[in-house]
């Protein structure tokens, strides 16, 4: 990809410094409006460089989605039944920069590596880390997730809970799974929607793994805009951008049951007859109406794009399964570059 740089007009940010980590904050401030002052977005290949008005430290993150990790043992053939497609989907896959040969965990391993030498202050797992919710390919990643000694914030992907065919609703599948399985994951954090500040940002995570938003993360996600910190929201399925595909489902106009082209390869419940829930729709507008939010980084769709909608990036990666991930710096901005940009 050519270096590319995207400003958008911006606000002034209430957030104070933020030492280490903090979670459950409370909400003491209303979001400023970003209107006068501007943040910059640099984009380089696999590398993105925010320079932020009025943040005081450095942030910097590594994004990773969709590894599709596939290891099992004796524990999983009770459920080899539901989990025969997708065991056999990603043995083997083509490094995303060399072309090379290479396979889930040894793109993984390899992206930890980048992980602890450049020192980010943070991974980012938004979901599809395991083709279907393995118990031993849990215990592998989590092995290696916690002996890092970086702080990782997961939450699922619509692969990570879904045993192929297995009878039940998407929701009951994900809540199902999520305990049985990946709560291990999350820390001691609610899966379907967390906030954690670090150095000053607030990484929001929002369960969006079958299209639909629930009310209460609507209103989790609105208590996180009205904390007035600069925000990045994470989540597995991109929000609609205009021209993009019904990939980019959640909000997407045209989901609905007769455009739901996938449900039987995927032994799923369908799409609704009537679309969205109206709370997802709502969630849409409230995201891209955000006046404090950075920028949205999904995954889902295997490929690297970005979308600007109403000012604001949503950034998509290759997936980890080919050895993809995004280098993601937040910088204070200098009074210098803010003068020549306002």
């Amino acid at each position: 990809m050519k270096r590319r740089h995207f400003f958008q007009k911006a606000g002034a940010l209430s957030a104070g410094i933020a030492l280490g980590i903090n979670e459950n904050l409370q909400a003491t401030t209303q979001a400023a409006d970003y209107k006068n002052q501007a943040f910059t977005v640099g984009i380089n290949d696999y590398k993105i460089d925010y320079h932020v008005p009025n943040l005081h430290q450095a942030l910097s993150i590594l994004h990773v989605t969709d590894t599709h990790l596939w290891r099992d043992d004796e524990r999983g053939k009770p459920y080899r039944q539901y989990s025969k497609r997708m065991a056999g989907a990603y043995n083997e896959t083509k490094h995303f920069l060399t072309g090379e040969t290479t396979n889930p965990e040894q793109a993984f391993e390899a992206t930890l590596a980048v992980a602890k030498e450049v020192n980010v202050d943070a991974i980012t797992l938004t979901g599809d880390l395991f083709s279907f919710p393995s118990e031993a390919a849990i215990e592998w990643a989590l092995e290696r997730l916690d002996a890092l000694d970086i702080p990782y914030f997961y939450s699922s992907g619509n692969h990570d809970w879904h045993y192929e065919g297995m009878e039940g609703s998407l929701h009951q599948l994900r809540e199902t799974w999520l305990q049985k399985r990946l709560l291990p994951l999350y820390k001691g954090r609610n899966p379907l929607m967390y906030a954690v500040e670090v150095k000053g940002i607030n990484l929001v995570n929002i369960d969006n793994s079958y299209y639909e938003i629930l009310p209460e993360q609507l209103e989790f996600y609105e208590e996180q805009v009205r904390k007035g910190l600069p925000m990045v929201l994470m989540m597995h399925i991109p929000l609609y951008a205009p021209a993009r595909s019904l990939g980019y489902g959640c909000g997407h106009p045209d989901y609905n049951a007769a455009n739901d082209r996938n449900y039987e390869l995927e032994r799923r419940q369908r799409w609704p007859e009537k679309g969205h829930s109206q709370t997802t729709m709502d969630f849409h507008q409230a995201v891209f109406e955000s006046p404090n939010l950075l920028g949205v980084f999904a995954g889902h769709i295997h490929r690297q794009t970005v979308d600007w909608v109403k000012g604001i990036p949503q950034f998509l990666t290759h997936p980890n399964a080919a050895g993809g991930y995004l280098e993601v710096n937040f910088q204070p901005m200098n009074g210098q570059e803010h003068l020549k940009f306002t």
